[in-house]
């Protein structure tokens, strides 16, 4: 979710103490072509260790050979290797999950397996139906000798009780409130703008889930077919509705060697917010073949000279050749950001952008609205997601270069949140994200360019207040 002066989460008091206390840092710049050449070739890792460069060739060649006629992989990776220094991982399973009912029960029956220990890091951990349903999992698994260690970002569940954590603490569960909004709790220097956005659970070292679900009952509903058109309903009777609406939002869940690269990101989380130490568990148990998917574990950090995200996802805009497709729920593009995927538009790359027509932030959504003008001017499609307030954050290039996280296309994900995503090689998995990605576009309205320019001047107005607080959303 986006920082913003609607959200009940995030008074005006707050947007107002990171305007003053932030500094106006700002996103370098990068220029893919300058860092395609590299010391050598792409090595893979797999559950035995390293590969070496012959194998981790034929992987990849084997990976071209199911692919579209492109050089994704040879112009894209040149680039991620560089500047994101974690592992590309074969031998993974990944699971799509879409919206809230599939992802939480497959992650409360990963919880209920789990035998050494539940590492969990969340954005928002709402004391509600859905709340109280994990946090009565993870007693019961910590009753059972499992330990359970969770970070939760301060702002994010600003609303939740204290009670609702303290139950958790008498149980034993190790709980870590990430960069406290109260100056008094700060471990290390207060960086008030600075937040974990990150939702990420890993049980046993061995399953991960990611993407960008909270635990929240918002998420209750599914998205799609019946019951969204039903929710639709009630939100245009009842005039505003976002309550009502459901949300539609996307997760993975994968094993697999790569889940020790998601252990090792958390790890680092709790040491950098000085947590507590932790009791020593198996945290990296030896690594197993789970599948055959390709996958590499992205994390960004404020605290980075730059998001290490924003430079792949940038990279792989401007070496897409045939295809980008974008799902995002808050849209509001930087200067490069826009300018690559309009000059990917221009180029003749079939470029699709699924965004909202519902939100739960109206400065981001009509701050993100002035841009489509250009976007459109370009070449670029607009697409508008009906009856439904959209969350996720995907984007698949080409068809064989997909990423699933918690990344908004914002400029507060960008430089001020922790966040997480997988990238995913390979046209198999494409292939899923595609039929996701259609599947959502049967559901959405597409704007085109003479709509666009017709819209009212109160509109046009919002769009300008918008902008002004677009670096701080």
């Amino acid at each position: 979710m986006a920082l913003t002066v609607t959200s009940p989460r995030n008074g005006l008091w707050l947007l107002l103490c990171s305007f003053a206390l932030s500094a106006c840092s700002s996103l370098p710049t990068f220029v893919p072509d300058l860092a395609r050449s590299r010391a050598g070739p792409t090595r893979l890792e797999s559950a035995r260790g390293p590969l070496s460069a012959a194998q981790s060739k034929v992987i990849l060649e084997r990976l071209r050979a199911r692919s579209p006629e492109t050089d994704i992989f040879d112009r894209h990776l040149a680039l991620e290797e560089a500047i994101v220094g974690s592992s590309l991982t074969t031998g993974n399973q990944v699971v799509l999950l879409q919206d809230g009912p599939a992802t939480y029960q497959s992650m409360l029956a990963a919880i209920d397996a789990a035998r050494d220990h539940i590492n969990m890091e969340t954005y928002i951990l709402d004391d509600d139906e859905v709340g109280q349903r994990f946090a009565q999992a993870l007693i019961d698994k910590q009753t059972q000798g499992v330990q359970v260690n969770l970070i939760h970002d301060s702002a994010g569940t600003f609303t939740t009780p204290a009670a609702f954590f303290k139950r958790l603490t008498d149980a034993g569960v190790r709980v870590l409130e990430y960069n406290p909004i109260n100056p008094l709790l700060a471990r290390k220097e207060w960086q008030l703008n600075q937040r974990d956005h990150r939702k990420l659970l890993i049980v046993d070292g061995t399953t991960a889930f990611l993407g960008g679900i909270n635990i929240s009952s918002v998420y209750s509903g599914g998205s799609f077919g019946q019951a969204a058109n039903a929710s639709a309903r009630a939100a245009a009777v009842a005039g505003n509705g976002n309550d009502t609406l459901a949300w539609r939002d996307t997760d993975l869940r994968l094993q697999g060697p790569v889940v020790a690269e998601f252990q090792k990101l958390f790890l680092e989380t709790w040491e950098s917010q000085k947590g507590e130490p932790l009791t020593a568990k198996n945290w990296f148990p030896p690594p197993l073949s789970a599948g055959r998917q390709v996958v590499r574990a992205i994390g960004s950090s404020p605290e980075e000279p730059y998001s290490l995200i924003y430079a792949t996802l940038l990279s792989a805009i401007a070496s897409a050749e045939t295809s980008v497709n974008i799902t995002n729920a808050y849209f509001v593009p930087d200067p490069q950001m826009l300018a690559a995927l309009e000059a990917a538009a221009r180029r003749g790359v079939d470029v699709k952008l699924i965004l909202p027509s519902q939100t739960d932030s109206w400065l981001v959504l009509n701050a993100g609205h002035h841009y489509y003008e250009n976007l459109l001017r370009a070449g670029v499609k607009i697409y508008h997601r009906r009856g439904v307030i959209l969350h996720s954050k995907t984007a698949l290039i080409d068809g064989v270069w997909a990423t699933v996280g918690s990344t908004n296309m914002d400029w507060r994900s960008f430089l001020h949140n922790r966040e997480l995503n997988a990238v995913v090689l390979g046209a198999e998995f494409g292939a899923q994200v595609q039929a996701m990605f259609d599947k959502d576009l049967l559901e959405s309205d597409a704007i085109t360019l003479e709509q666009w320019q017709q819209r009212p001047v109160d509109k046009r107005v919002k769009e300008l207040f918008a902008r002004i607080w677009e670096y701080w959303l």
